[in-house]
Formats: structure tokens, C-alpha cells, sequence
């Protein structure tokens, strides 16, 4: 083990808690060995019960592998991970921070007239039988579904998108497996694998969704899963396109042995239509988050899928947090139906397509690649990161690396325009120019 690692503990509980916080600060690293059960057990002044048993938890969570007598080691990717979120450069005071991905709160829709009025009608409240998902919430999500041309033979809901994709790769997948995601794309399902520990795979993604051929490849180097953004992909704005839905539809065609997720978290906020996969593959499921267009607060996502997949998904949550808050459910009902807040969703979609497009133009007039589709992100590929970085930073602005989002794709910036000003936007450009393309040194000279 380490040298600059101790283990601690006087519980199984304990002992393994102090193993995997090592694991996740890297002092133990990817196939280090644990001491001895007898050794630890006599260091901590614990029995050697104690430790089998902590041992035996850090197994069963797949952190460490026993291998007779190699004895304990740390897993090869043990499936937990510092969040790439980390890896963002904390905003100094005074500098304009467009790096946090989120929507604008000023144009999110107010909830206290819906609460009011769900204070007035949600009724006595209701016992275990009682709870589940809505039936109402069904046909509302079911036909809002059915508008963008999703099936829906199964549908359940969970605590958000990321929630959605967890529990279907719990379902399906088992360690160790590779998933096909899109390359850049979202830190925070990157994070969810390494948890997991499944092995992504990057996909290239252009301005119309995963490329074909990088699909095909990813494939064939054994994914289990593909994870797709239909719209608003982070960070690059990507949207499927029809000609591309229709080439990866082709190429999916009743796979039986692969499990497609597609993830609509956009929504509402999308400004071209949507051309889903759903239903190419015998195992199947769409999520729609109402995070981004109603407020990141409501933990809900619709999941419609094949009647397996969702029935699995379904079947897990009753012996696990068992039910979205039918409370929750009545609020998003009522913000569905509200006319006044479908509104403002639309002025939000406006004002975000407004401000990308405005920046995109701004750096594709100055010379520079820019990609943006949908969604409230704008990426810039860059040569160097940190370079581009730190002009930036110089000159007032924060934004998010690229590292953050990529796997072996090239280096780029994500810019978040979602707190951008359109006043902003000249000024804003010019320096991501300069910060792209640095003036290189001159040099020492006599």
C-alpha cells in the first residue's frame, strides 16, 4: 500500500470509508495493494473479521478486487472519481464568470402563484398505495411526447435526467462495460461512469449529433450502451439533424444487444425540431428533463422507453426511493398547463437563441470556428487550453475548459451565454479572437 496513505477505522464501516476516501483523493491509485487482513486488523487494533467484512464491502461496490494470493488490490478503474467540475477555475471577484452551464434565473418561470394554488387543491394527503406516477402526469407527458414524434409504449419518471440515465445503465449494464457518449460532451454524465465503473467510449460529434461513423466504431468495439443529446448538446450546441437520425436510425435497426438512451434535457428550450431515435433499438429509452426551461430545482424527468426497459427502471426505484413526489408532479402538471408560463418558456428559448446566434456570428466574422445550434453553450476549438484560458482571465473573463467535456477529442472553450449581455457580445468576441490565436513571443533579441 502507499507509504502516504493510513488506513483508519475501528468499524468495517469505518475501515472502508477510509479506503475508498483514499481512492477518490488518488493516495491509493488504480492497483495498489490493501494490507493484509491480518496485518491491518493488528495496526488497528480491530479483529480480522473487521477487516474481511470492510474488504468484502469495498468488493461488493466494485472498489477493490481480491485475487488470491496477489491478495487485495485497488480495482484497475475503481468507480469512483473527482467530478470534472473540479477541474474549472474558480471565478475570481470582478471578472465576468460564462463558465456554470446554467439557465438564466431571471427567466425561469416564478412558481409561488402554482405553489398557492397547489396549497389550495393538493387535497388530504395520501398513503404508499397511493403513490406512484400520476395518471394525469402519464397522458400530460405521454401526449407532450407524442407531439415530437416519441413513443411512449412504457413511461415512468425520475429525479432528473442524470437520475434517468443512471438508473437505466444500473439496469442494463454490469462493471466494467463500455458506453458510447458523444465526444466533447456533458462532465457530468462522465462522472456518472467513472462512479459506475463502465468504460466510455468517445463518439466525434459535427453540428448535426454523433457522427456515423464514429457510432459505427464505438460499436464495434464492444459498447453496451449509447447515450445521445437530441438538442442543446453540451457543450457544443449540437442538434440531430433528420439526415443524421435517419443514418443512425440505419445503422441501429433492431439491435437487441445494445441499450440507446437519448436525453432531451433542452426541451421547451430547443428551437429546431426534434428527430428522435426512439424505437431503433429493442432496448430503448427518451428522457425529457423539466429542469432547464421550468427551473433546476424541480427533480423530474419523464423517461418513455420500451415496456422492459421501463419496467425495469420502474421495478428498481419500488425498492429504492420508490416514487417521484406526486406533490412535484401537481406543480409541473400545473406549470404545463399554464398558459402565462409556456410564455415565458418561449421568451427564454428566444432570448438564449438570440444570444448564441449573436455570438457565433461575432467569432465566425472574426475568423474563428464557432459551434452553437441550440442550447444556451457555444464551443470554440482553440489550440491551447490553458493559453486561451488565461488571456481570457486577463482580460476580465472566466469560461469553462474544454478538458472538462472531453475524452480524446481536441482542445476547445465552452461559453455560457445564458448570463451574457448582448452589449457584451463585440467585446466578448474580440478577446476570444486574441485568446484563440495568441501573438506568439518574439523572442530574446540583442
Amino acid at each position: 500500500m502507499s507509504a502516504r496513505y493510513q488506513v483508519t477505522g475501528a468499524t468495517a464501516v469505518e475501515i472502508s470509508a477510509s479506503i475508498e476516501s483514499a481512492i477518490r483523493d488518488a493516495a491509493l491509485a488504480p492497483g495498489d495493494p490493501l494490507p493484509p487482513v491480518r496485518t491491518l486488523a493488528a495496526d488497528l487494533a480491530v479483529s480480522p473479521a473487521t477487516v474481511s467484512r470492510a474488504y468484502a464491502e469495498l468488493r461488493r461496490r466494485g472498489l477493490v478486487v481480491t485475487a488470491g494470493r496477489h491478495g487485495t488490490r485497488v480495482r484497475p478503474r475503481p468507480p469512483v472519481a473527482a467530478r470534472r467540475a473540479a477541474l474549472r477555475p474558480p471565478p475570481a471577484p470582478g471578472l465576468r464568470d460564462l463558465s456554470r452551464g446554467q439557465p438564466d434565473q431571471r427567466l425561469l418561470p416564478p412558481l409561488r402563484r402554482h405553489l398557492a394554488v397547489l396549497a389550495d387543491t393538493v387535497g388530504d394527503p395520501v398513503g404508499y398505495p397511493d403513490l406512484g406516477v400520476l395518471p394525469e402526469m402519464t397522458e400530460a407527458a405521454g401526449a407532450r411526447l407524442a407531439a415530437d414524434g416519441v413513443p411512449a409504449p412504457g413511461l415512468t419518471l425520475t429525479g432528473g435526467a442524470l437520475d434517468g440515465i443512471e438508473r437505466l445503465l444500473d439496469a442494463h449494464l454490469r462493471h466494467g462495460d463500455a458506453v458510447a457518449v458523444e465526444d466533447p460532451g456533458w462532465a457530468g454524465l462522465l462522472d456518472l461512469l467513472a462512479a459506475l465503473g463502465l468504460r466510455p467510449i468517445g463518439m466525434p460529434v459535427d453540428d448535426d449529433g454523433p457522427i456515423v461513423a464514429g457510432v459505427a466504431a464505438a460499436l464495434d468495439a464492444g459498447a453496451r450502451a449509447l447515450i445521445v443529446t437530441s438538442r442543446a448538446q453540451n457543450p457544443t450546441g449540437a442538434a440531430l439533424s433528420a439526415d443524421r437520425a435517419d443514418a443512425l436510425r440505419a445503422l441501429l435497426a433492431g439491435r437487441a444487444d445494445l441499450l440507446l438512451i437519448e436525453d432531451d434535457h433542452a426541451a421547451e428550450l430547443a428551437r429546431v425540431p426534434l428527430h428522435p431515435l426512439a424505437g431503433a433499438t429493442t432496448h430503448w429509452a427518451f428522457l425529457r428533463s423539466v429542469s432547464k426551461p421550468f427551473g433546476p430545482d424541480l427533480r423530474l424527468a419523464v423517461l418513455a422507453g420500451d415496456e422492459t426497459t421501463v419496467a425495469r427502471v420502474a421495478g428498481r426505484a419500488r425498492v429504492g426511493t420508490g416514487w417521484v413526489s406526486t406533490v412535484l408532479q401537481r406543480l409541473v402538471l400545473s406549470l404545463w398547463a399554464d398558459p402565462e408560463t409556456t410564455a415565458l418558456v418561449d421568451r427564454a428559448a428566444q432570448s438564449y437563441e438570440r444570444r448564441r446566434h449573436a455570438l457565433v456570428t461575432a467569432l465566425t466574422d472574426g475568423g474563428l470556428p464557432a459551434h452553437g445550434r441550440t442550447g444556451i453553450n457555444v464551443w470554440v476549438p482553440v489550440d491551447d487550453e490553458t493559453s486561451a484560458l488565461t488571456v481570457l482571465r486577463d482580460a476580465g473573463w472566466v469560461v469553462a475548459p474544454g478538458a472538462l467535456y472531453r475524452i480524446a477529442g481536441p482542445p476547445g472553450l465552452r461559453i455560457t451565454v445564458s448570463d451574457l449581455h448582448e452589449e457584451e457580445i463585440p467585446a466578448l468576441a474580440d478577446t476570444v479572437a486574441r485568446a484563440a490565436r495568441p501573438t506568439p513571443s518574439p523572442g530574446f533579441t540583442a
